[in-house]
């Protein structure tokens, strides 16, 4: 590890190299991030199976590819796969759990991941998938950093995603429905806003935010049916850590954490990368009870 170091001080271009890779596949864990506090702050869900979304959107691209179409093409494919399944799972499991407890949602959405992660093995198998996007790599400095263009198309697509989700939760009257929800959902029933379809629409919008993020997830990196719950873990610490409604904090958050993951696991060694993220959610944690005990404190 030490050696690791020494490296990453004495090549600076390797430390940037790690940065810039970091922040790109940060985008994509931002993205999701924001999803998840979509269905957070609309419906008081946390959605363990935030990841399992990821990783089905990652296997519609293979599946899609496999068939012939070209692997851009796939994203739009796969977002409305993901859509329609999230729209079908909120009436058949969601639905029931609505204000229900905190912890019945997390054993709901559990159980969904996991039968997600079953069949993904029944029809795929449980080798490593990997989409080839037909793209290039792009050389900096010297060819000392390599950034592969699916990369930075990924990172461009998320950006023009974010984009229009924001503006759709401005400009639309669903966007304003959801967003009023949010706010109060016994208001919003009162000013005769059908909540149990905004409810509906929430999650299949997460869905397929996920499932468009999978599609590029395919392509810049590599998918297998158990991988999803680090996705969700990522997501669960970026909107611990920017809280709820706040996209530049979510942006900052998984850009960071993607750069952080990046240099822990030149650092620590591959191995070890999933390790630091869950250690590092264990730490955000414990800061978070610590800032809100000190908040309790203050109030009394």
């Amino acid at each position: 590890m030490l050696d690791n170091i020494s490296i990453l001080i004495a090549a600076p271009t390797i430390t940037l190299d790690l940065v810039i890779n970091g922040l790109l596949i940060g985008a994509l864990f931002a993205l999701t991030a924001y999803g998840m506090a979509l269905v957070w702050g609309v419906m008081r869900i946390i959605n363990v199976a935030q990841g399992e979304f990821v990783i089905l959107g990652g296997y519609m691209t293979y599946a899609l590819t496999t068939a012939g179409l070209p692997p851009l093409l796939t994203i739009p494919c796969a977002a409305a796969i993901t859509f329609a399944l999230g729209y079908v799972l909120h009436y058949a499991v969601i639905t029931r759990i609505v204000d229900r407890d905190l912890f019945v949602s997390v054993l709901a959405t559990f159980g969904i991941s996991i039968v997600i992660q079953q069949l993904l093995n029944t029809v795929f198998g449980g080798d490593v998938r990997v989409v080839d996007a037909g793209l290039g790599t792009q050389f900096f400095m010297g060819g000392l950093i390599a950034v592969s263009e699916i990369k930075i198309a990924a990172f461009l697509l998320v950006c023009v995603l974010a984009l229009v989700l924001v503006l759709f939760l401005k400009r639309s009257r669903l966007g304003q429905a959801i967003r009023a929800t949010a706010q109060n959902p016994r208001a919003a029933r009162v000013l005769g806003i059908d909540t149990n379809r905004v409810y509906a629409m929430t999650f299949a919008l997460n869905a397929a935010i996920c499932g468009a993020c999978g599609s590029l997830v395919a392509m810049a990196y590599t998918i297998h049916p158990y991988i999803g719950l680090p996705y969700t873990i990522r997501s669960f610490m970026i909107v611990v850590v920017a809280g709820l409604g706040n996209l530049p904090g979510v942006v900052a958050a998984g850009l960071g954490l993607g750069a952080a993951e990046n240099i822990a696991g030149f650092v620590l060694g591959t191995q070890f990368q999933l390790a630091f993220v869950f250690s590092l959610l264990v730490v955000v944690l414990v800061w978070r009870n610590w800032r809100l005990s000190r908040k309790r404190q203050y109030l009394k």
